[in-house]
């Protein structure tokens, strides 16, 4: 009998024999080359396609579509090109119509019974730059052959950013362009001329003609817009879905990046190396026994052809500057990734039910007498209590990021009687810098690691790896990992938190989410979820700012007409008239000036939005007179409300009738006062979330059924917590999850 998910985790079965899950690991991140080596035997899965097969005279972005109905009524989507094309129903076969988690859980080696799919989409050939728009090289223009000119494209086109500035973006970039330069034959006029100097090139005229094709993509008028959006989603559309077992299901990362300048993050010793265009040579696709092969572009050919059921990757090739693995796999609301993510959360669950005894053996090790086992229980103590990842060596060419297991000497500083200061770059090149109290014992070891003859730059774990340390973990639980450790407490301390929340039912949603936010937030901090600063923070904060004054100022404004309504008000209730007074005319002629520029700005869009339905409708525009008449009206409102704070004068009896009497007014600032209230909220939510990314751990490592429970426990719209995306994508636990459930 198929296991179903249920709301509790308590069952007569431990969790392990409920869901039994295979040995073989999800993420299929391994390298290439043992890709084809495990393959090898696995005739009746791989299927080696004749070269002349692969080959066609059109490009596979070329492939016509149509819809036409059924006999049923049913409207059918047609993708033609040849018989190996797919045809897809739009109605009827949906993933969202399979509810995969009512089923059961179906484990084992076997992901999928037949796949077919149209392959992936490539990115556009390379446009050549006006014969007039040149890299100036000591002075002089020169002509670059196309492959060259393309890379020096991507530099000129952002010489205004901070990553065109950065010392190691310069020098990487300058010496690939180089190598594409010797490669695609030099200089070709004036010839003879050799760029080996970065600073003698002047990327000036490549930037202004991007700039302008820029500006106009900017200027393009909404009828435009839509066509190449249009013409963008008829070229994508063949690519957006698969036939999975009979279903429609959706593809996600369907298109191939195209070539750029690395950027990374943090202080990558890599960024601004080039990444190669990929060719369909270099794509290995996945499809099902018997499906038809789709069409590489005009003279090219599919790298190879694989029939693997065991694997959840429709195509994949190799990146250029890491050499690392790039899949195109289903999208997040599909089946086979909700399982996935189902199984990833249950196994941590699973945890909970080992973690006591796994908590109990690495503290006794930690007074053991072999150096070995001393070190495993630390890194587990600080996998544990910290959510350190793994960690790995990294190369000379890589950031130097580092776990749990590559720490050295200098990331770590001890002070008595048992503090401890983490100061390394984590994953991303995300700096981890914490100052935190550690078990005692766990601080005399950490002394023990560090003692002379170590140095800077020796490991502070030096008879450990992850892989090691993997298969102890797994000693303890089948499938257990650091990123197990990660989910479960990240899980386990958004559970506590909600725990915690005293949230009353009458309160605002808004004050709710900042409570979920702020438990989110707790979360994220103990995963080292960090961001910088946008640039845009400021402004941002200085805009809530703006509302928030503008609405205190609307709220006196109500006032001050209670009080012309009833004067002898003020002497009754003093403290509830205190903050006209307190709200002073500077500030009021600054919200009225900010409002004025608001209504300029907003009339302008109107006119321009206004004309542009009208000219796709070919429809008579509106005259310029209408613009005008707009503008002299907000330059009037503006004038009058001016005149009302520098005079002090009544208000019109043209304002006092819309404010209506005692008893509307009164309302009306009572709810100006809720929103008051919720932009505060909403200003200090924005600013405490600045440097923290909420989303990661939100989307990867806290059971989405918290969330789920979170909204129907305190009537918090699960709309304002998870997107349309992810809504989609966590289906499951929606539909699974009910305000009881608990991790």
């Amino acid at each position: 009998m198929a296991t179903k998910i249920t709301g509790s985790l308590i069952d007569e079965q431990p969790l392990k024999k409920k869901v039994k899950l295979s040995a073989r690991k999800n993420d299929e991140e391994i390298p290439l080359s043992k890709l084809k080596i495990k393959l090898k035997n696995k005739e009746p899965q791989v299927q080696k396609i004749k070269k002349e097969n692969l080959k066609d005279e059109r490009p596979l972005n070329k492939l016509l579509q149509h819809s036409e109905k059924t006999p049923d009524g049913e409207t059918e989507t047609k993708i033609e090109s040849n018989e190996n094309s797919l045809n897809i129903k739009s109605e009827g076969d949906s993933e969202e119509s399979y509810k995969w988690w009512e089923e059961g859980i179906q484990d084992g080696v076997k992901k999928w019974d037949t796949l077919q799919h149209n392959g992936v989409l490539f990115p556009p050939p390379y446009e050549p730059l006006p014969s007039n728009v040149k890299l100036i090289y000591d002075g002089v223009p020169v002509t670059l052959p196309l492959d060259a000119e393309e890379v020096a494209g991507f530099f000129g086109v952002m010489i205004n950013t901070d990553h065109a500035k950065n010392p190691v973006f310069q020098k990487n970039f300058f010496a690939d362009f180089q190598k594409v330069l010797k490669k695609s034959g030099g200089v070709v006029e004036p010839k003879d001329t050799k760029i080996t100097v970065f600073k003698k090139c002047d990327f000036s005229k490549i930037f202004e003609y991007y700039e302008s094709k820029r500006e106009e993509r900017k200027q393009m008028s909404r009828a435009d817009k839509k066509k190449i959006k249009d013409e963008k989603d008829k070229l994508e559309e063949p690519y957006k879905y698969c036939i999975l077992d009979g279903r429609k299901e959706q593809v996600g990362n369907f298109r191939v990046e195209p070539p750029s300048l690395f950027r990374g993050r943090g202080q990558h010793p890599k960024t601004g190396c080039l990444k190669t265009r990929v060719f369909p040579e270099d794509i290995i696709l996945n499809l099902g026994p018997g499906s038809p092969v789709p069409e590489p572009p005009s003279g090219h050919q599919w790298g190879e052809i694989r029939r693997d059921n065991t694997v959840q990757w429709l195509a994949m090739w190799k990146e250029n500057i890491f050499n690392s693995v790039k899949y195109v796999r289903f999208a997040a609301n599909s089946s086979l990734k909700g399982i996935s993510d189902y199984k990833k959360f249950e196994k941590a669950r699973e945890l909970k039910i080992h973690i006591d005894a796994i908590r109990d053996d690495y503290k006794k090790k930690l007074y053991s007498k072999v150096m070995f086992e001393r070190q495993i229980a630390v890194a587990t103590y600080l996998i544990d209590v910290f959510a350190l990842r793994a960690g790995g060596e990294k190369g000379d060419d890589e950031a130097d990021t580092v776990g749990c297991c590559s720490l050295r000497y200098e990331h770590i500083e001890l002070s008595e009687p048992n503090n401890v200061t983490f100061d390394f770059l984590g994953k991303d090149s995300i700096r981890y810098y914490q100052k935190v109290e550690v078990d005692k014992q766990v601080f005399k070891s950490l002394k023990l690691f560090k003692k002379s003859p170590k140095k800077k730059g020796d490991q502070l774990f030096d008879r450990l790896d992850p892989s090691i340390l993997n298969k102890h973990l797994q000693g303890y639980m089948p499938g257990l990992t650091a990123k197990v450790f990660r989910t479960y407490n990240a899980s386990k301390t958004m559970q506590d938190q909600i725990d915690a929340m005293d949230i009353k039912a009458e309160e605002p949603v808004q004050e709710k989410l900042l409570k979920y936010n702020a438990a989110n937030r707790e979360v994220a901090i103990l995963c080292n979820h960090q961001k910088s600063v946008s640039k845009n923070h400021e402004t941002s904060m200085q805009k809530a700012n703006d509302k928030i004054q503008e609405l205190l100022w609307q709220k006196i404004r109500l006032k001050k007409c209670l009080l012309q309504l009833k004067p002898d008000l003020k002497k009754i209730d003093k403290k509830f008239f205190a903050e006209i007074d307190d709200f002073k005319k500077e500030k009021e002629l600054e919200v009225i000036e900010k409002i004025y520029e608001r209504d300029i700005v907003k009339y302008k869009r109107k006119f321009t939005s206004e004309n542009e339905k009208r000219k796709e409708k070919s429809e008579a525009l509106l005259p310029d007179e209408d613009l005008k008449e707009w503008l002299e009206s907000a330059e009037k409102s503006r004038a009058d409300l001016i005149k009302e704070v520098e005079t002090g004068a009544d208000f019109s009896e043209e304002f006092m009738k819309k404010s209506g009497d005692e008893e509307k007014i009164r309302a009306k600032i009572k709810k100006f006062e809720e929103r008051i209230q919720v932009a505060f909220i909403q200003l200090k939510d924005r600013d405490d979330n600045s440097q923290v990314s909420l989303g990661t751990s939100k989307i990867n490592y806290i059971d989405p059924r918290l969330s789920v429970m979170f909204s129907k426990k305190f009537g918090v719209p699960i709309e304002r917590l998870f997107t349309k995306t992810l809504r989609d994508k966590f289906t499951w636990a929606i539909e699974s999850a009910d305000e009881t459930w608990r991790f």
